[in-house]
C-alpha cells in the first residue's frame, strides 16, 4: 500500500500517466474516506497495483506535467462567463461605477468582455479571473470569484459549473 501523502511531492498540476504507453486512463485500488461537509470522497489512500485502460493491463505510474494545465477549463468558465454571459453567476457592478453614469457603466461594461490583456504577472494562475485598465481617466478593476451554489463558501470544485456560482465584480480602483 501507498499512503498518499508519499505522493505529496508531486508538484500541483502534474498527472499521472502509463508509463508503457503514456495514457491517462490509469487506475488504481484506493481507500476513500466520504466527507459530509463537502459531499465529496476524499482519497485516503492507493496500493501500488496500477492498470492502464488503453494497455488493457498492469503498469507503473509516470508523473509529468501536460501541456494543457489543469486550470485551462477553469479560464474557459470564467470567459465564457465574463464575455458571453454563459453559465450560472452573478454580475455585481459597484456605486463608484454607476454614479458615473448608464454611457459609463455600458462602456466599461463593453470593456471587461472585450479584455484580453491577460500576462503572467496580472494572471499568474492562468485563469482569467481579474483585470485592470483605464476608461474615461478613471482605474477600473473586475474579479471574478468561485463560490458554491448557496454562496455561502467557496466553489468545492470552480472546474465543476455544475458546483459553482461565478460572481464577477465591477468597480472604480478607488473601491477596492
Amino acid at each position: 500500500m501507498t499512503d498518499i501523502r508519499e505522493d505529496s511531492h508531486k508538484s500541483i498540476g502534474e498527472v499521472p500517466i502509463c508509463a508503457k504507453c503514456g495514457s491517462e486512463r490509469v487506475v488504481t485500488d484506493a481507500w476513500a474516506c466520504w466527507n459530509r461537509y463537502s459531499g465529496l470522497w476524499e482519497l485516503e489512500s492507493h496500493f501500488d497495483d496500477v492498470h492502464c485502460h488503453a494497455c488493457e493491463g498492469p503498469t507503473k505510474l509516470q508523473w509529468i506535467r501536460p501541456d494543457d494545465p489543469p486550470n485551462n477549463r477553469v479560464r474557459a468558465l470564467n470567459d465564457a462567463f465574463r464575455q458571453l454571459g454563459y453559465g450560472r453567476g452573478s454580475v455585481m457592478i459597484t456605486q463608484g461605477i454607476r454614479a458615473l453614469g448608464k454611457d459609463f457603466t455600458m462602456e466599461v461594461s463593453q470593456a471587461v468582455r472585450a479584455f484580453d490583456s491577460f500576462t503572467d504577472d496580472n494572471d499568474p494562475w492562468g485563469e482569467h479571473d481579474f483585470g485592470a485598465f483605464d476608461i474615461r481617466s478613471h482605474k477600473v478593476f473586475w474579479k471574478i470569484d468561485a463560490y458554491d451554489l448557496d454562496l455561502q463558501n467557496g466553489s468545492p470544485n470552480p472546474a465543476n459549473p455544475a458546483q459553482t456560482h461565478r460572481v464577477l465584480t465591477i468597480m472604480l480602483s478607488s473601491e477596492y
